[in-house]
């Protein structure tokens, strides 16, 4: 009885700390500052806001104010805040005082998404194009010209190539900075920095690339599409080197840990997936609607739904832990810290939820069975330091930030839905 009561009012809990209702349209991009100290959210209202993050109480710490459209991306570099716009405008702000310092012009139609290096800023945009522009004076330094339809993701991948390991024909391509996006057109494309041309085409999917990643060493790229797969490239062969067949609905986000892939999809549903083989390893569900937002943290899995909710799984389990239950219309962006959740919606509102108390090895609000732990298998632990009595060199985990041992999934693979 006593046991049944205790779940009962765990269940119950109300982890919302603060709503703060101060944007006067929906929320739809999220950052935090590298240290953690500041949040920033920009939204249909054309404002960004500046939250404090670690203070007691979440308060709004400044508003930039200067675009003619509804902000569609945001990133921090060091005390500046970079800012994209339906208006086909960036504009970069100093966060302390609360101006614009410059204003890109340059794109002819809305900004999609923005990137930093610390020196340069890409940006996309549904004019077909891909930009690069100086930090520091704010000129166009490079048009990225080919895409048929709009461009979407972008990614840059650093050259880190020794030439010594390479065959003459390959250094050119290997020892460059490469950037790649994404297109409504079908295609992914690679480009070199420093001329601006096409490297590759990697050409597959048969619908709109939504989402780009690369494994940790920037040699395999990762394509979501509206098709539904999610497709593996050679970055610099171009040549596709699997597919990923599980999902029923259009691929919004992939992240990739070490050997594992997570993707989020309209299917309702989140995966995980062994990189090396392509095998779906766990599926994470619950969700009502599109799963828009997704972070993988010390082993769990947190998701942000177009049905409202902020779910939290285990990653190695996949079991629901907790439901974080107060927005009433899509969450649309989400980000996380060590005991905090923020989230932010289209009903406008930004939302902070406690969880410090969350742990992988500790369930909560769910609904699915608590099967007993396999005293021969790893315990998914906080941060996967320890060994629980093996003898295990942790150094060799596959996977140590998202909880999982990619290893142990192969042997399961058959036994998933």
């Amino acid at each position: 009885m006593g046991s049944a009561v205790s779940k009962r009012r765990e269940k119950d809990k109300n982890y919302l700390l603060q709503t703060l209702d101060e944007h006067e349209a929906g929320i739809n991009c999220m950052v935090l500052s590298e240290d953690g100290s500041v949040l920033a959210t920009g939204s249909d209202d054309h404002s960004i806001r500046l939250w404090s993050a670690k203070t007691d109480l979440v308060e709004c710490i400044g508003i930039l104010t200067g675009h003619q459209d509804y902000v569609t991306c945001i990133i921090i570099e060091e005390n500046f805040l970079i800012s994209a716009s339906a208006d086909k405008t960036l504009r970069k702000w100093d966060m302390s005082l609360c101006q614009c310092l410059f204003i890109f012009t340059g794109h002819t139609s809305l900004i999609s998404r923005v990137i930093c290096t610390g020196d340069f800023i890409f940006s996309t945009s549904y004019d077909r194009t891909a930009r690069c522009w100086d930090i520091d004076s704010g000129t166009c330094v490079r048009v990225f010209r080919g895409h048929k339809h709009g461009v979407l993701p972008i990614l840059f991948v650093p050259s880190e190539q020794d030439e010594a390991d390479l065959l003459d024909d390959e250094i050119d391509i290997y020892t460059k900075d490469v950037i790649i996006t994404g297109s409504q057109d079908n295609t992914a494309k690679s480009w070199s920095f420093e001329s601006g041309e096409c490297l590759k085409t990697f050409k597959g999917h048969t619908a709109a690339i939504l989402c780009l990643t690369t494994d940790r060493q920037g040699k395999l790229l990762f394509t979501g599409a509206a098709d539904n797969f999610i497709r593996c490239w050679d970055i610099f062969r171009g040549n596709e080197l699997r597919v990923f067949e599980a999902h029923s609905g259009s691929i919004i986000n992939v992240v990739v840990i070490n050997k594992l892939l997570f993707s989020s999809s309209s299917d309702h549903t989140v995966r995980c997936f062994v990189t090396e083989f392509g095998d779906c390893t766990r599926v994470y569900k619950g969700h009502k609607h599109t799963v828009s937002c997704l972070q993988v943290k010390n082993g769990l899995v947190y998701t942000g739904c177009g049905d409202a909710f902020v779910r939290c799984f285990d990653a190695r389990s996949g079991i629901l832990k907790r439901t974080f239950k107060s927005h009433t219309l899509a969450v649309s962006a989400m980000e996380t810290t060590k005991d905090r959740l923020f989230s932010g919606s289209v009903d406008g509102t930004l939302k902070v939820w406690d969880i410090a108390t969350l742990k992988p090895d500790t369930v909560e609000t769910t609904q699915l069975p608590v099967k007993k732990p396999d005293t021969n298998k790893l315990d998914p632990n906080s941060s996967m330091n320890s060994s629980q009595g093996r003898n295990l060199n942790t150094d060799k985990r596959s996977d140590v930030d998202s909880g999982i041992d990619e290893r142990e999934f192969r042997d399961r693979a058959h036994d998933m839905v």
